[in-house]
């Protein structure tokens, strides 16, 4: 594993999610959370199959990749993430106020989220691969717009218009 590269910003400390921190849980909500998936979401499997039917083939969940893109065309440097609303900070400003219950707990661990995924992006670009990121509801909402985005990047990087890297 190679070493972490500097970063300019110290990484946000999440304090740990235990009744002896201060934090309790109900049964019911722990049981709800559990289930709770990280791989094969309904809006990821939406993409995915709204991509397999236009002959988009692609890889899932590549482990050697960082952040575990949801999923990889290789032949296009394209990773593509499908980011949950709540965990990943959908409009964030406004919806951390909202957040009533252990904020002590999920404002700093919704934020290690959001900066998590920006050295993630980094990462990836630093590889040679365009990073796109879909929000949950906008491929619930508009999964033809979704679609349409990532085959117009497949279409400019055929025409030449994106570079490609080799390894």
């Amino acid at each position: 594993m190679e070493p972490k590269p500097y970063r300019e910003e110290e990484d946000i400390k999440v304090p740990r999610f235990e009744e002896s921190a201060g934090f309790y849980t109900t049964t019911q909500r722990s049981k709800n959370m559990s289930k709770i998936k990280a791989k094969n979401s309904l809006p990821e499997l939406k993409l995915r199959k709204a991509l397999w039917a236009k002959n988009v083939r692609f890889r899932l969940h590549p482990k050697n990749f960082p952040g575990k893109p949801d999923l990889v065309i290789n032949k296009y440097r394209l990773a593509i993430f499908v980011d949950g609303d709540f965990w990943h900070g959908y409009k964030w400003a406004e919806k951390k106020l909202a957040i009533k219950t252990n904020s002590g707990f999920w404002i700093p661990k919704i934020e290690r989220n959001i900066q998590r995924d920006k050295y993630v992006n980094q990462q990836l670009n630093a590889k040679g691969y365009t990073v796109m990121r879909f929000w949950e509801n906008e491929v619930k909402e508009h999964l033809t717009a979704c679609v349409n985005q990532v085959l117009l990047y497949i279409e400019a990087a055929r025409a030449g218009a994106i570079p490609q890297f080799d390894d």
